[in-house]
């Protein structure tokens, strides 16, 4: 019974963190959502950063999974596009972390280091896939070009809700769409023809 309850004041967070804004939802919010006394909520969470902090655990570990590498075999252009699916999945589900980043990350300072932790692990993912792609043949650029589209993709990728958010974008899910055609879009111009006919018939299939 209390790991179902720790479980539902967890989704119940999430929740209103993603539809109210992280700023705007204290504990006792929380605890009226669920028709539980403040008491009961603190007997499983000491306060709301510890909330956060189990939330971001379970962001943590699924970014990490969106984030692996195909096994065995350099990337394809369909690998990069299923990636960027699930990374910006994870961001939607946990949108309330990317919105009200900075002020989340300034009042914590172990959030920081994880979420430092974990963009320093997207970059590196980032750069293996553009050295994947180039190695493949997909990709022609130099070293420090790959270096820059790497570093524009995980850029983008991160903070492409708050661009959308702050130029009045109203539909998150839209917006995320279009965050995935954009990063695409980062690497349309050194693709060989070919590959760069595929990306443009995959984005009109997706836009459609």
């Amino acid at each position: 019974m209390a790991k179902q309850t720790r479980q539902r004041i967890l989704d119940a967070s999430l929740a209103m963190f993603n539809t109210q804004g992280e700023p705007n939802v204290t504990t006792n919010h929380i605890a009226d959502e669920l028709e539980i006394s403040p008491g009961n909520l603190y007997y499983h969470f000491r306060n709301k950063d510890d909330i956060i902090e189990q939330l971001f655990a379970r962001y943590e570990e699924r970014m990490d999974n969106a984030l692996a590498a195909p096994s065995g075999r350099l990337p394809e252009l369909e690998d990069i596009w299923l990636q960027l699916h699930l990374v910006f999945e994870c961001i939607w589900d946990y949108r309330f972390l990317y919105r009200d980043l900075v002020e989340i990350l300034s009042r914590n300072r172990r959030l920081r280091l994880r979420f430092a932790r974990i963009l320093k692990r997207a970059d590196d993912r980032a750069h293996g896939v553009m050295r994947g792609l180039s190695q493949a043949g997909i990709m022609r650029a130099s070293a420090d070009e790959l270096d820059a589209a790497a570093t524009n993709v995980l850029v983008l990728s991160t903070f492409w809700l708050n661009y959308s958010a702050a130029r009045g974008d109203r539909d998150e899910q839209i917006a995320i769409r279009q965050g995935i055609v954009q990063v695409m879009m980062l690497l349309a111009p050194f693709l060989r023809d070919a590959e760069r006919l595929h990306l443009n018939t995959l984005i009109r299939a997706y836009i459609e």
